[in-house]
């Protein structure tokens, strides 16, 4: 058993024993809205947003970007399980900003072994063992904070699958200081009740 396996077992444990009525929470999020967010370690809108279980649906992925799963996991969130409000939070000092596609690309194919940064940028300790099979991939990456939120805003606002009535709320949530700080483009795009003025 590793130590992390072994640390996460005992936190359950734990965690268990003082579950309580926990086990009564509803299905769809008591609060009525979801976030999508970065899955970066710093982030934890339990406590930047005021959240206890069963209050929101919290959705991460690398960036908060909107990917095809973020929309289907959106949609199911309205549709099935009644969310009405949504917001797209990305945030500063992300490891986003830090490559590009092609930069990727070529420590992937490389090796699969975990990268390194240094002053030059990302390297490859270990040099053997690569893969071009993440040329297919598109990681999003971020080259402005603010116009990423933007852009994932608009692309849930577009979808047709989205109702044009909910509100897309779009934030950067600064790491430096706990603070939410709105991206009024992004927002403005998300309260638009007719989806063509975006197109």
């Amino acid at each position: 058993m590793t130590k992390v396996l072994q640390e996460v077992l005992e936190a359950n444990k734990k965690y268990a024993a003082e579950f309580g009525e926990k086990s009564k929470l509803p299905i769809p999020p008591g609060r009525k809205f979801s976030i999508v967010t970065c899955m970066d370690a710093r982030l934890d809108p339990a406590k930047f947003a005021g959240l206890e279980e069963g209050d929101a649906h919290v959705i991460r992925n690398a960036g908060g970007r909107v990917t095809e799963d973020i929309i289907r996991s959106l949609i199911i969130s309205h549709k099935l399980l009644g969310t009405q409000e949504w917001f797209i939070i990305h945030h500063t000092d992300c490891g986003m900003l830090t490559f590009t596609n092609d930069e990727i690309y070529d420590l992937l194919s490389e090796s699969l072994e975990s990268a390194a940064i240094g002053e030059d940028g990302w390297y490859n300790p270990v040099k053997e063992g690569g893969s071009e099979a993440g040329q297919y991939i598109n990681f999003l990456p971020i080259n402005d904070l603010a116009k990423s939120v933007v852009d994932d805003v608009r692309t849930v606002r577009n979808h047709p699958l989205v109702p044009a009535n909910i509100p897309i709320h779009g934030y950067i949530y600064e790491v430096e200081t706990g603070k939410l700080v709105e991206v009024k483009e992004a927002t403005e795009i998300g309260k638009q009740k007719n989806k063509e003025q975006d197109l």
